[in-house]
């Protein structure tokens, strides 16, 4: 059985409101790297997450993405073009095989106008989400490239961590089970590659964690949360 984000609005729904909006939806599967919304598309349906985990990214200029946010199961897609009506304002695809619960924008907006405390509860978050963005904007003013990177890892292994202990050594230790590349953590954190390279590098000297393909491994969690600060 999948286990849901903390704090999702899946994990947040009452058990009532979660059968109501189940029996509403359709579930379907994703393969790895299959977009869900392409920016700029006008909405015409909404997802919620039931297993895997997505990035949501806009195009830069140069070419390059900018990460937006990561999201595990529960978490709610294609909400806000749903209800502003307004072209998607990012493209949302998956980071590995998934299943989502959909139903189209308007089953969405009336399941909101019957369920009141499910509105409620997705008002909250998107006020935790505007909140979040306000905090990594605040972010490049006060940190630098090594910082912003310690500040995501520090979130990643709270959200997406699991216990990792090859031995003694290792007793404490969290891996990052969410697979990001240096380029997409570049992306997020608002760094060139070489800065995150560099950054990680810095991380790896002070024994604060162990990096792999696709794979880190956070050592001490509480120096690497000072550290970010």
């Amino acid at each position: 059985m999948t286990v849901l984000e903390p704090g999702s609005f899946l994990a947040e729904l009452s058990a009532r409101d979660r059968a109501d909006l189940e029996e509403l939806g359709r579930t379907r599967e994703y393969a790895r790297a299959e977009v869900l919304f392409p920016e700029g598309e006008l909405s015409s349906w909404v997802a919620v997450l039931l297993s895997g985990q997505i990035k949501a990214y806009t195009n830069l200029e140069n070419g390059g993405e900018a990460l937006l946010a990561v999201r595990g199961p529960g978490s709610l897609l294609g909400e806000v073009a749903a209800i502003d009506r307004l072209p998607r304002s990012a493209t949302v695809v998956t980071l590995e095989p998934a299943r989502a619960l959909t139903l189209t924008a308007a089953e969405f907006m009336d399941f909101l106008q019957t369920h009141g405390a499910a509105s409620v509860l997705m008002m909250r978050m998107l006020c935790q989400r505007w909140r979040d963005a306000d905090r990594k904007r605040a972010e490049f003013g006060r940190y630098d490239a090594t910082g912003r990177v310690a500040e995501r890892l520090v979130e990643l292994a709270e959200r997406f961590g699991t216990p990792y202990a090859p031995g003694a050594n290792g007793a404490g230790s969290v891996q990052i089970t969410l697979q990001l590349s240096q380029q997409e953590l570049a992306g997020w954190v608002g760094a060139s590659r070489e800065a995150v390279s560099k950054a990680l590098r810095t991380l790896r000297a002070h024994d604060l964690i162990e990096t792999g393909r696709r794979k880190i491994i956070v050592h001490d969690l509480a120096a690497l949360r000072r550290h970010a600060r």
